[in-house]
């Protein structure tokens, strides 16, 4: 009886090897690195490679985060209280210390049970989208953006639907194309304030135009606040958070870039619900993903408070002059440079700039140009078509001021061998002789 069952049961087992990979997976796609991936980048070998591709602060070592941050390392190291697992949304402690410093530098009000802790501020933006997004619903993102929602969204059968920035008026959201995006099944508004890769910094009137908008529409925002208060002279970053009466919003940030350090995966989402809208319901469902992995990293947890509270001022106004003088110095000389149009970042740590691409007859669009620069320069920019926009090219400023320079120049050098302004003058006048 059993030998029959089991002989039975065998037939509707597989009878040869057939592994298949997900449709999780499948739709699973990364944009950015797809591009990069697939550009044929050989550098000149006569000349130093410059990559001023990657926005990664630590990569050339000019830039390290403030001693008091080591030292709340050692500390949480030395204690050995942190070397096990935490609760899914992240120590007491921690939270309590990422809600006390919300609250003094962006004028809040909020509590630890405000507060989520997740693996770097991408994680934070994963649990953002896992929680508000659902598959044949959309969610809007900024072009030119970071690409990391599609990237987190795909997977889910998500929709990402794109608005504009009107890089004429610093890179402002067009309200009205915004607008025009939402229907029914929007689910969220991601806003990137400050801004990457075009480095700018909304102001409080703008920033409350897009609140209305929301409002209006009932839809919620997820605020990609990762760069705050990474802004250059004459500015100030407002958090959305601060403005908002009605609309409820997910503030994502972490440590990785105002204080140099990437990948130790620290980040956190603050929830802000003045009414309630978004009920036990969301927040249950925010913790309760959470849970799927065992936390944001333990050690660094364990650091968190003094690293918010003994970094000295200091460190951030003089990583900031660091910027702001790059980003002078760059769009400076890339201004005088033919074919170009930098537009000037306002804080961050990127600058977008244009290419006049019917000049350069010889390059066929961005990708072409980036790919040439590399060979005959070796200086290495991310192509617009890496943001979704085309014509332009992202320049990371973190590069030490020197090598940014070169870097400058032998662009500036590429751009007058390329262009062909005067050929085409030559052509029209030519033209005009009979």
């Amino acid at each position: 009886m059993l030998q029959n069952q089991y002989i039975e049961n065998k037939t509707c087992r597989k009878t040869e090897w057939k592994i298949s990979s997900s449709q999780f997976s499948k739709l699973t796609k990364n944009s950015i690195r797809a591009i990069i991936e697939n550009l044929q980048i050989e550098p000149n070998p006569d000349k130093q490679l410059i990559p001023l591709s990657i926005g990664d602060p630590t990569t050339f070592g000019n830039l390290k985060c403030p001693p008091e941050v080591v030292t709340a390392i050692k500390k949480s190291l030395d204690s050995f209280q942190y070397n096990g697992y935490a609760p899914s949304t992240g120590h007491g402690a921690a939270r309590e210390s990422v809600a006390a410093y919300s609250n003094k530098i962006n004028g809040t009000s909020i509590t630890s049970n405000d507060v989520i802790l997740c693996s770097g501020c991408s994680g934070a933006l994963e649990l953002c989208i896992n929680v508000l997004g659902e598959r044949d619903k959309n969610i809007l993102v900024p072009r030119p953006g970071f690409d990391v929602y599609s990237t987190l969204a795909g997977g889910l059968g998500i929709e990402i639907r794109y608005y504009n920035l009107i890089p004429s008026k610093g890179w402002e959201i067009d309200l009205i194309d915004l607008e025009l995006q939402i229907d029914n099944n929007t689910t969220a508004i991601v806003v990137i304030n400050p801004s990457n890769p075009c480095g700018s910094v909304y102001s409080e009137e703008h920033l409350r135009d897009i609140i209305t908008i929301a409002e209006r529409n009932y839809v919620p925002i997820i605020a990609d606040e990762i760069y705050e208060h990474i802004v250059f002279p004459n500015e100030k970053f407002v958090s959305m958070a601060t403005l908002s009466e009605n609309v409820p919003i997910l503030s994502c940030s972490g440590l990785s870039k105002r204080y140099l350090v990437p990948g130790w995966r620290l980040g956190w989402i603050v929830i802000h619900d003045r009414n309630n809208l978004f009920n036990c319901e969301v927040r249950k469902s925010l913790q309760s993903v959470a849970q799927r992995i065992n936390g944001a990293n333990t050690i660094i947890q364990g650091a968190l408070p003094d690293i918010l509270t003994n970094t000295l001022e200091t460190f951030y106004t003089d990583l900031t002059s660091f910027l702001y003088e790059n980003a002078k110095l760059c769009y400076d000389l890339l201004s005088r440079t033919t074919g170009l149009k930098p537009i000037m970042p306002q804080g961050a740590m990127y600058m977008m700039v244009g290419i006049e691409m019917n000049y350069f007859t010889d390059l066929l669009n961005g990708r072409e140009f980036v790919e040439q620069l590399v060979a005959e320069q070796s200086v290495f920019c991310l192509p617009g078509e890496c943001f979704n926009y085309p014509g332009y090219m992202r320049l990371v400023l973190t590069v030490p001021t020197e090598l940014l320079k070169e870097a400058c120049e032998r662009i500036n050098e590429f751009c007058t061998k390329h262009y062909r302004l005067k050929e085409i003058n030559t052509i029209r006048d030519l033209d005009n002789s009979f």
